[in-house]
């Protein structure tokens, strides 16, 4: 699994893993465009079925510059996520530099009504023909 999604965190039995993959086809370098797609499978390996509410992401560019992004969901869901399952989505992240990075946090709640933090994984966002 550790090839497929390359990072990975665990918070309170839910593991998130995520790989990203540059997309040359939808970038516009000569423009300062840059674009990424992510996958992220978030895995309840808990013993009660969790629900994603929300996510926010801190997105971090080449030059520094962050920018936070909150909202209901992802991809326009809020799925539940019960005892030994997982849900994956892909999604994607423009950039004006080409180079860097994102994370963040999914609240949850569990059966019980309490809400929680998940972490997810920092992750570099790293056009191909840059090194770092």
């Amino acid at each position: 699994m550790k090839a497929l999604f390359p990072h990975a965190a665990t918070t309170g039995g839910i593991t998130v893993r995520v790989s990203v993959s540059y997309l040359p086809e939808q970038s516009e370098p000569d423009r300062g465009r840059w674009f990424w797609a992510y996958h992220i499978r978030i895995e309840n390996e808990g013993a009660t079925p969790v629900q994603l509410l929300t996510r926010h992401w801190i997105i971090t560019d080449g030059r520094g510059a962050r920018h936070s992004v909150e909202g209901e969901g992802v991809v326009g869901e809020q799925p539940m996520i019960e005892p030994g399952a997982s849900f994956d989505y892909v999604s994607g992240c423009p950039l004006a530099t080409p180079t860097g990075a994102m994370q963040g946090t999914y609240r949850m709640v569990g059966e019980d009504g309490r809400s929680f933090d998940v972490a997810v994984p920092r992750f570099s966002l790293t056009a191909p023909a840059v090194t770092q």
